[in-house]
Order: C-alpha cells, then structure tokens, then sequence
C-alpha cells in the first residue's frame, strides 16, 4: 500500500482470525478501520499479503497499523520527562525477520515450547492452495482428454460435440490462477466441485460407470476440503484423494 494512496482507493485486503477456516473480505483500509474501531480485528488479526503470498499479522505491517489504530497524543506531559526512555529505546537492538519468525516458531530462548500453532495454519492453507490447483489442472486433463483430437485440429465442429472440454480448459485457468495464489476464488473453487459431482457423477451414473463415479466423487471432495482444511492430517487426506481421483478418472479417459 502506498503512502500516497487514499484509503478508499488503495488495495483490497483480505483478513481471518487465528481459528476462522474462511478469510473476510475483500475490505479497503477505511473499512478495515472502522472494523477495528469496532473490536472486529486486532493487531493479531491476519490479512493475506500479495506479495509474499502469506498470512501476516496487521501488527506486523507498521503502515497499515498506523493507519487502523492512529496513536493519539498526549496531553500534560513534556518531552524531557521521557528522555531517559527514548535513549533506552534507541540503544535497544532492532529486532529481525528472522528474529520473529524463530519467536513464532518457538526457537528463541523466551519462546521455547510455545510455538505459534498460526503458522503451522498458514502453511497448511498455503499447501492446500498449491493442492487444490494441481487437482484442478488434473481435472482439466481428465476433460479435456476425450476432445483431444478435435482440440489439437482447432475443429470447432467436433469439439461442440465434447462440450466438457470448455469445461476443462475453464478448469485449467483456475488451477493457474489458484497457482498465483488467488485465494478469492475459494467459493467458486467449492461450487465447482459441488457441481462436477452433480452433473458429472449423473452423467457417468446414466452411462453406466461406477468407477469412473467413485473416483470423481473423490477428485471432487478432494478438491472441496483442501480450500477449507487448515491442519496437516486432514488437509493431506483431502490432497490424496483429490489427486487420486482426479487421475483415475483421467486415466480411464487416457485408456
């Protein structure tokens, strides 16, 4: 966010407490503000940052707290009264990033045994990200696959009559965006799979195609709960079974 940026105009902002499985947002820094004044987010609260593509605390960002939580002056007191504390402060070291990501993962002496279970959290949604676009760009080649050689020929007659693979070439840009990070689209990531269950599993239902329906209703509760798991365990369930779907559904499309 740039300093010369109004707060109505500057960039959007997603945020998520430490126990939320969903983030709010997108919020501009006015309205942030207006949730902090609330009580509604905290120095804790999280917010996803583009350009490192992780969950960092809003006190983490010294421009953006200062502008949610703007310190008011002080009244009565005189500089020299706080000229003893200023010169303490300067001789203190400043404190790196390595310095605080050791704190939160409990490898400094003040922290030890007191890991912060938030990063774990912020690396499982991170892998889940990077899941979920590889079950996407499977799913795609599981679409697509039939359409091939109409594809390839650029035959537009023919690919009209395999219209799954608009399907799976809409799946493969959203793997790619998922792959930027675009967590956004987590809702329409959800209905997509909700709906390739309901019209693809009653397509192969009526096709008389048991395993290819199996395996598809696990590519797509795969691809469900790997945008809404935030522990390791469940989140790598969910990975497998993704993936694992997606592929034999691919391969029996391939053979």
């Amino acid at each position: 966010m740039s300093s010369g940026a109004s707060p109505s105009s500057g960039p959007d902002y997603y945020v998520r407490g430490i126990n939320d499985a969903e983030a709010r947002g997108p919020f501009k820094v006015d309205q942030l503000a207006s949730l902090a004044e609330a009580g509604q987010v905290t120095v804790e609260t999280y917010y996803y940052d583009a350009n490192t593509e992780q969950w960092l605390a809003l006190g983490s960002n010294a421009e953006l707290k200062a502008a949610l939580w703007p310190e008011k002056k002080k009244l009565g007191f005189k500089e020299k009264e706080f000229k003893a504390v200023n010169q303490a402060d300067d001789k203190a070291p400043a404190i790196t990033v390595q310095q605080f990501l050791d704190a939160a993962e409990g490898k400094t002496d003040d922290t030890k045994g007191k890991k912060d279970k938030s990063l774990d959290m912020m690396k499982a949604a991170m892998w889940g990200t990077k899941g979920a676009a590889v079950i996407m760009f499977i799913s795609a080649l599981a679409l697509m696959l039939p359409g091939l050689e109409a594809l390839t020929a650029m035959d537009f007659a023919k690919l009209l009559d395999k219209p799954l693979v608009f399907l799976g070439a809409l799946d493969l840009f959203i793997g790619l965006l998922l792959l930027l990070g675009v967590i956004s689209l987590y809702p329409f990531v959800r209905f997509r799979a909700v709906f390739g269950l309901g019209f693809l599993g009653f397509i192969l239902w009526t096709q008389g195609q048991p395993t290819a329906l199996v395996a598809l209703a696990a590519g797509s509760a795969g691809l469900y709960f790997s945008t809404i798991f935030l522990s390791y365990v469940p989140l790598g369930v969910a990975l497998l079974a993704g993936i694992g779907g997606m592929a034999a559904l691919a391969g029996m499309n391939l053979f």
